[in-house]
């Protein structure tokens, strides 16, 4: 059964299709073609499965594509790589009014709403997530862009997507690994904001991990519930939607740090919430029952909870290209209590050094 969430963003509200087989429905695309022509950008790995169910399903409905077709990885999600989607646009002389649609991951997501934010000013663009990660988080929302040398997801734009297709039946085929780094980012909205959730994630962690699709529709539904509300609340990131970052400016210090690719997102965040749930406890918010019940689900979702030691300097360094900062000061995304999630810019030192060296290892 297909379920329909709105992201309401006035003029430029969306939905998100949520369901098993939506890559096979070619009536819920319809309406975004009025050219009969789209392209399709995905990667190496996406495309064998994928591609042609989808170019199959456009040609029923009348519309032709042109398929990009990008290497696979966090480590190519670049400025090289973003030009091969220009080079692709420009040569099929694809128009403003050519969508752009994202059939992968993060990364491909990430990539696809770029380039439809800066090719011609802004072209139409549709999200069709094919990882855990990219269904509950990163397909929602607006974000997209590429990484630097020196840091995450520097560079790039909000730009919201026409649509959200999130079709259970991709999930089949990911990788063990990839979808534990899915379930990071799911997890999270339950430390956050939703408590019940958190409950119904450590009842049924079993069941996702066994890939049931009722369970794994509704940690979808669930996480996208969360984070449409966040979005539609504040969309560019200037209070509420900062508490989305749980985890991540540590996260991505390890990412940046081991080098992009070698640790996958969601397996940063696990770490990164792990660290920021042990400050928390140092701030005196939570209890040391709370960080052991924290760790505990992240174990059982097969995700690692301990962080690589990049050394402080580095970490501090890194952490210090967060996209949180502000006036030179560190800000954190914190738990005040399981559930409640707060941004906090006034860590002493000292703990922050405490919780890095009670948390990594060599």
């Amino acid at each position: 059964m297909m379920q329909t969430l709105e992201v309401g963003l006035a003029e430029r509200s969306y939905p998100i299709q949520i369901g098993s087989g939506l890559l096979g429905n070619g009536e819920l695309l319809r309406a975004y073609f009025p050219q009969k022509r789209a392209a399709i950008v995905t990667n190496t790995t996406v495309a064998p499965l994928y591609l042609a169910k989808l170019q199959q399903t456009l040609q029923s409905i009348g519309v032709s594509s042109v398929p990009v077709i990008l290497p696979d990885g966090e480590v190519y999600k670049t400025g090289a790589t973003l030009n091969l989607i220009y080079d692709a646009l420009l040569t099929h002389r694809c128009e403003r009014s050519t969508p752009l649609i994202a059939l992968g991951g993060g990364v491909v997501g990430d990539m696809t709403g770029f380039a439809a934010a800066s090719y011609l000013r802004g072209v139409p663009f549709i999200q069709i997530p094919t990882t855990l990660l990219a269904q509950v988080d990163s397909s929602v929302g607006g974000k997209t862009g590429i990484n630097h040398p020196l840091g995450k997801n520097m560079i790039g734009a909000f730009y919201q997507p026409r649509l959200v297709l999130a079709d259970i039946t991709t999930l089949d085929t990911l990788p063990d690994k990839e979808l534990s780094a899915g379930l990071a980012e799911v997890i999270k909205y339950g430390l956050i904001r939703d408590l019940p959730f958190l409950g119904w994630l450590e009842q049924n962690m079993d069941r996702l991990l066994a890939r049931e699709p009722s369970a794994l529709q509704y940690a979808v539904l669930r996480s996208c519930q969360n984070k449409a509300e966040v979005v539609a609340a504040d969309e560019r990131e200037s209070g509420e939607r900062a508490l989305l970052n749980l985890g991540h400016t540590f996260g991505h210090a390890i990412e940046s740090g081991m080098g992009y690719g070698v640790w996958l997102h969601g397996e940063g965040v696990a770490a990164g919430t792990i660290m920021a749930a042990d400050l928390s406890q140092r701030m005196g918010w939570i209890s040391a029952q709370d960080v052991t019940r924290i760790r505990k689900l992240f174990e059982r979702a097969r995700l690692p909870v301990t962080a690589p030691d990049l050394g402080m300097e580095s970490y501090l360094n890194y952490m210090g290209l967060d996209k949180k900062v502000e006036g030179g000061k560190l800000r954190f995304v914190l738990l005040k209590q399981v559930g409640e999630a707060v941004i906090e810019s006034n860590v002493p030192g000292e703990l922050l050094e405490q919780t890095l060296e009670a948390c990594t290892h060599d």
